[in-house]
C-alpha cells in the first residue's frame, strides 16, 4: 500500500517529507512483529501510527488494545495488563484477564510507556524476550502471542539516565523507531489541517465551514503550536462555535491564540521548580549563596587591609555588601556578619567606609545555620508558616516538622 492509499484510508492530512517517512516506515513493518517505538511532541497524533501498523498486518483481525500508561495507577497497573488470581491482593475478589492475555494474536499500544513503574517494566521485558508473563499473584507461566507498539513524548535518554526507565527495556522496544515531527515543522500543512477541522465541526454542528483571510493563514503558519495538533484542533472547534461570522482574519484569529511573549511565559511556568524542596536542597541552597557572598567580600577585605583599613566602595561592592549585611527584614537569606575564613569583622559608615578588627569565632554547624534561618524567616513574616516556608523554598509541612525539632517558638 502506498503512502497516498494509507493517508487517505486513514485520515492523515499532510505531504511533509518527515511525515511521510513515518508512514512508510509503517507500512515496512507492518507484516513483520517487530517492535516499534513511536516517539514524537505530545499531540502530534502519535496514536496513528500503531493503528496503521495494526490494520496492514496479519493481526488485523485480532485484538487492537491501546493502553495509557499514565492514567492507570501505579498499584493496579500490573493487574491491567497480566491480571491477576483471586485473592492476590485486597479486593481481587476473582480471577481477571490482563490485556495481554485478552490481546493474544493482536496488538497492545502503550502510549506514555515512560510512564510505567520500574517492576512493571521488568514484567514487560520478560513478555517482549519470551512471550511469557505471570498473573498477579500467580505461579502458572502463560504464554501469549502479542505484538507491542509504543510511544512516548519524553525524552528517553534523559529518562534512562536518571533512572527512570530501563535501558535493555528501551533497546528492546525500540527496534525500529519511528519520529513523528511537532506541527511547528510541518507550516505547509497547518492550513490543510485547519480546513480539514473546518469541514468537520461544519458537519458535526450543522453549519457553514469557517475560512481563514491571507492574514490569519500567515499568523497560523508562523504560530509554534506547543499543543501541536491537539491545540490546533480546539481552536478551530473554537471559532467554529464561538465566532458569528465565517471569514476570520488575523485580528479574530489573535485573540485565540498566545503571543510569543504568553508563551514563552507559560513553557516558564511549567519548568519551575516546586517550592517543596528537600532539607538537603535547601542547606544546598543556603550554602551556595554563602560561599558566593564569601569570595566577592573577601576580594575586599584584601583591599581594605592593602589600603590601610579603609576604602570607598563602588555602587557594585555597595550591593555586596548590604546583601551580606543586611537586615533579615530585606532579606531573610543572607548570611551572618562574619567572614569565617578571613579571620576578620567589618564595620561600615553611612559614607561606605570600613574598619576591620579582629572577629569573635562562631559556630559553623550546618544546623545552627538552618535554624537561625528557620527563625528569621518566621521573625519577618510575624510567625506566617505559610509565607515562611516559601521564602525558604521548602513545604509548609517539613518547616512545622523543623520548628518542633529545634524547639522554636511558632509566633
Amino acid at each position: 500500500m502506498t503512502v497516498q492509499q494509507i493517508k487517505q484510508r486513514f485520515g492523515i492530512i499532510g505531504n511533509t517529507p518527515v511525515l511521510n517517512r513515518a508512514l512508510e516506515v509503517s507500512a515496512q513493518v507492518a507484516p513483520t512483529d517487530i517492535s516499534v517505538l513511536v516517539t514524537g511532541e505530545s499531540g502530534t497524533g502519535k496514536e496513528i501510527i500503531p493503528q496503521v501498523i495494526h490494520q496492514l498486518s496479519s493481526r488485523k483481525h485480532g485484538q487492537y488494545i491501546a493502553v495509557n500508561c499514565g492514567a492507570i495507577p501505579e498499584g493496579t497497573i500490573d493487574s491491567e495488563l497480566f491480571g491477576h488470581e483471586k485473592g492476590s491482593f485486597t479486593g481481587a475478589s476473582g480471577s481477571r484477564l490482563g490485556y495481554f492475555e485478552v490481546a493474544d494474536g493482536g496488538t497492545i499500544f502503550l502510549d506514555e510507556v515512560a510512564e510505567l513503574p520500574m517492576q512493571t517494566q521488568v514484567r514487560l521485558l520478560r513478555v517482549l524476550e519470551t512471550g511469557e508473563f505471570m498473573r498477579v499473584g500467580a505461579s502458572k507461566v502463560i504464554k501469549t502471542n502479542v505484538r507491542v507498539v509504543a510511544a512516548t513524548n519524553e525524552n528517553m535518554i534523559a529518562a534512562i539516565s536518571s533512572g527512570k526507565f530501563r535501558e535493555d527495556l528501551y533497546y528492546r522496544l525500540n527496534t525500529v523507531p519511528i519520529q513523528l515531527p511537532a506541527l511547528k515543522d510541518r507550516k505547509e500543512d497547518i492550513h490543510l489541517l485547519f480546513r480539514k477541522f473546518a469541514h468537520d465541526f461544519a458537519e458535526k454542528y450543522r453549519m457553514p465551514a469557517i475560512k481563514l483571510s491571507e492574514d490569519a493563514v500567515q499568523l497560523i503558519e508562523s504560530y509554534q503550536w506547543p499543543g501541536n495538533i491537539r491545540q490546533l484542533k480546539n481552536l478551530v472547534e473554537q471559532l467554529s462555535v464561538i465566532e458569528t461570522t465565517r471569514d476570520i482574519n488575523g485580528l479574530t484569529l489573535s485573540n485565540y491564540i498566545q503571543t510569543k511573549s504568553e508563551s514563552t511565559d507559560l513553557v516558564l511556568r511549567k519548568s519551575k521548580p516546586d517550592n517543596d524542596f528537600s532539607e538537603r536542597e535547601l542547606m544546598y541552597k543556603f550554602l551556595f549563596d554563602m560561599k558566593k557572598d564569601l569570595t566577592e567580600l573577601k576580594k575586599l577585605v584584601v583591599d581594605i587591609i592593602s589600603k590601610g583599613g579603609e576604602i570607598s566602595l563602588t555602587d557594585g561592592q555597595t550591593a555586596i555588601v548590604n546583601r551580606m549585611y543586611s537586615d533579615v527584614e530585606s532579606n531573610p537569606m543572607s548570611v551572618a556578619r562574619t567572614l569565617p575564613e578571613s579571620g576578620n569583622n567589618i564595620d561600615i559608615d553611612d559614607r561606605g567606609n570600613f574598619e576591620v578588627h579582629q572577629e569573635v569565632e562562631e559556630s559553623l554547624s550546618l544546623e545552627d545555620r538552618e535554624k537561625e534561618l528557620i527563625k528569621k524567616a518566621l521573625d519577618k513574616h510575624r510567625g506566617k508558616r505559610k509565607y515562611a516556608a516559601s521564602e525558604l523554598g521548602i513545604s509548609e509541612r517539613t518547616l512545622y516538622r523543623k520548628i518542633k525539632e529545634y524547639n522554636l517558638t511558632d509566633k
